[in-house]
């Protein structure tokens, strides 16, 4: 049994983890596809919600960022909270107060109400991402976990996709019932998470102990694996799991990670609005939409798995993070200076699939120095501070496009941030291998940082 401990290619486990990848990253995925599409539904909206409204392109800014406010105040208490009570219950909440206060934006009638319902979206969806992140670790072992956090975010991709088609479809619901289309945007998007909160509580287990649907040998090689990572890799577990975000590591990485929201926000919110400019109609700028998460989605499947099958480490395994996002900002870039709206937009999709592949194996890197609720708090923080990028983005890229009156150039300053944050992740990653070197290393015990 120590030899399969140790062999997560043994025969047992390989099939443990393509059933616990079976049986719980459809799931995972579907709740993270809902969720993307509630909190992007804004960016199609806006087409209609803006001059219904009678907003500015710098006061949308502010209400679509607000989410981000919410999100960041309250990402850290809830991962934590999660920790202790359970996946299965807290993410059903979570899905339940999301799907109403996206159902509540269906009938905003002012600036105000609309700048308190997207702060609200913002505490109701906190703790989801990182809290799957960490759920991530109680299932998988580490050498499987870059694959499976691409594989969920291919959801985020299918997300953009479906709801540019949904959305630009929902559009043309305009006066049916007697909703504006922008209000059936909102209502037709909500729905769905509030019947999923549902499904969550009778599908989803709280760990791999209390699965059913894995046979007792399965159960004890998964426990025991992860078990084994955890008390072998020199992982750091806090007193106080709040603790973790002065843990200079976690601190590290949610600066540089500023920069992957930001430029993935900014774009996906604007992505919509540069296509109306090429003099589309909203039906037809919803199909030609998906073009770009259908990129993504591939890029998501491919980086990480590259990545594994390599057995990419050290300095080949930070080029797998900083790599996609040097082309996405070189690629963002491009998209100003070239002329031709084909070759724009081609220059947006490699900017797309670019910003988002670089994330999943940028996400492991938490899980190889903390543990347990430490993990929790500190996955969480760094997907809070780093959020914030996309509260920058959804106040700047509108005012760049008010002061220039462009739709692309914002697309320069999404660019030269992402390509910053690559630069300094070069630095911040090779911290981080330095320090796990020296916990590795015989007699030297890990400290908190």
């Amino acid at each position: 049994m120590a030899s399969e401990i140790q062999d997560p290619e043994s025969d047992l486990g390989r099939d443990t983890i393509r059933t616990v990848t079976l049986r719980l990253m459809p799931l995972l995925g579907l709740m993270y596809l809902v969720a993307y599409i509630d909190r992007q539904n804004i960016s199609y909206a806006k087409l209609e919600m803006v001059g219904a409204l009678g907003l500015s392109e710098t006061a949308y800014g502010l209400g679509a960022s607000l989410f981000f406010l919410g999100y960041f105040l309250f990402e850290v208490p809830a991962n934590v909270f999660l920790e202790r009570v359970g996946a299965r219950i807290w993410f059903a909440r979570i899905m339940f107060t999301w799907g109403l206060v996206t159902v509540l934006l269906g009938f905003t009638h002012g600036t105000a109400m609309f700048y308190v319902l997207r702060f609200l979206l913002g505490v109701a969806e906190a703790g989801f991402f990182p809290g799957v992140l960490f759920v991530l670790t109680l299932w998988f072992p580490q050498a499987h976990r870059g694959r499976m956090i691409g594989w969920f975010m291919i959801a985020s991709a299918f997300a953009n996709a479906i709801g540019a088609v949904v959305g630009g479809a929902l559009l043309n619901l305009d006066g049916v019932l007697g909703f504006a289309g922008w209000q059936w945007v909102f209502l037709a998007t909500g729905l769905p998470a509030l019947l999923l909160a549902v499904v969550v509580l009778v599908a989803l287990p709280d760990g791999p102990g209390v699965a059913r649907w894995l046979a007792p040998a399965q159960r004890d090689w998964l426990v025991r694996t992860i078990e084994a990572e955890r008390q072998e890799g020199g992982l750091t577990e806090h007193g106080n799991p709040f603790a973790a975000l002065l843990d200079r590591r976690v601190q590290m990485l949610a600066c540089v990670y500023i920069a992957f929201p930001l430029a993935a926000y900014g774009l996906s919110y604007w992505l919509p609005t540069v296509v109306k400019g090429f003099g589309v109609s909203s039906l037809a700028n919803g199909f030609i939409n998906v073009i770009p998460w259908l990129v993504t989605a591939f890029a998501l499947w491919w980086v990480p798995r590259h990545a594994a099958r390599t057995g990419a480490t050290g300095q080949a395994l930070t080029w797998h993070v900083v790599g996609p996002a040097l082309v996405a900002a070189a690629a963002l870039a491009l998209s100003v200076v070239l002329p031709g709206n084909a070759v724009k937009f081609a220059c947006l999709c490699v900017a797309a699939a670019g910003t988002f592949s670089a994330q999943p194996v940028f996400w492991t890197m938490p899980g190889t120095f903390l543990r347990g609720a430490s993990a929790a708090a500190g996955i969480a923080a760094i997907n809070s501070v780093g959020n914030l990028g996309g509260f920058v983005a959804q106040n700047a890229v509108p005012m760049i496009r008010d002061a220039t009156s462009s739709d692309l150039v914002p697309m320069l300053f999404l660019s030269a941030c992402l390509a910053a944050g690559a630069g300094l992740m070069v630095l911040v990653l090779s911290a981080l291998r330095r320090d796990a070197a020296r916990r590795s290393a015989p007699g030297d015990a890990a400290t908190a940082g």
